[in-house]
């Protein structure tokens, strides 16, 4: 198993209907062919603690079979529409990759 975490920082000026097309985008790429499950989520509202992270907008995490699907992933033409359609939302992204 592959997990695909991906971290968004939007652009400060998005306005709420923009960060909110933008979190339906996202959920779109669930419908490429080799993703298992998806989860799409934002900052939990919970106490802060010094190792936690949360200057994020968008949490994206893909769970792959194996690291091929992810591969597959990353062309397919979902995918590709997504980064074409929405790259300039964002200001920074982070990528983690893990595999079990």
């Amino acid at each position: 198993m592959l997990i695909h975490a991906v971290y968004f920082w939007l652009k400060a000026d998005l306005t709420p209907a923009a960060r909110s097309n933008f979190l339906s985008e996202v959920k779109k790429l669930s419908a490429v062919r080799t993703v298992e499950k998806v989860y799409v989520a934002t900052p939990a509202k919970i106490a802060e603690r010094s190792v936690t992270e949360r200057s994020f907008d968008v949490a994206l995490t893909i769970v792959f079979k194996d690291g091929a699907s992810h591969d597959a992933y990353q062309v397919d033409p979902i995918h590709l529409a997504f980064v074409e359609r929405n790259s300039g939302s964002w200001t920074k992204v982070m990528v983690y990759d893990s595999e079990e």
